[in-house]
């Protein structure tokens, strides 16, 4: 498991905290997040109806429903699967990192949507940057030989003996 970084998960929190527009209740980070609750909040702050129903209280069956209604949803809305955490890393506190990156994606996806004028998350999100090259530009560099190509100046393998052998002196 990787190691925590407590500086992106306060970054993360004031996030929520700013998204919310609300204080986040007091408590660890595993915690706060941990029956789901707040993240179905969360993505319905950001697209509304994207979880229809948010159990408040029951066992730990239903409370995990959450998550998996807030997974749902924040994969609809663009996050990409492997940047999404399993439920169990959350709820048993096995990957708390994946659970940090998982947000702080959805923070960042959130670029992406011009209907969100809300906080960001993260460095800015590239643009596609198509190129148009001509004919006469792509044939160019058929004319030169590169380095893999075999002409390097003279130098050469010779000498190097097998790899692996020992060097007799």
């Amino acid at each position: 498991m990787p190691a925590r970084n407590k500086e992106l998960e306060a970054e993360v929190m004031n996030w929520v905290t700013e998204v919310m527009g609300e204080p986040l209740p007091p408590g660890q980070f595993e915690d706060i997040f941990k029956d789901g609750i707040l993240l179905c909040k969360l993505i319905n702050k950001i697209q509304p109806d994207s979880v229809k129903k948010i159990q408040t209280k029951g066992t730990n069956f239903q409370l995990m429903e959450n998550i998996q209604r807030f997974q749902a949803a924040i994969k609809k809305y663009g996050v990409p699967e492997e940047e999404i955490f399993q439920t169990a890393d959350l709820f048993e506190r096995r990957n708390i990192p994946q659970v940090v990156l998982c947000i702080y994606s959805l923070g960042r996806i959130t670029q992406k949507h011009p209907e969100w004028t809300g906080p960001t998350l993260g460095p800015k999100m590239a643009e596609k940057n198509e190129r148009e090259f001509t004919e006469e530009q792509l044939r160019a560099s058929e004319g030169v030989l590169n380095l893999q190509m075999g002409y390097n100046k003279g130098a050469s393998q010779s000498g190097q003996g097998g790899f692996g052998n020992t060097r007799h002196m």
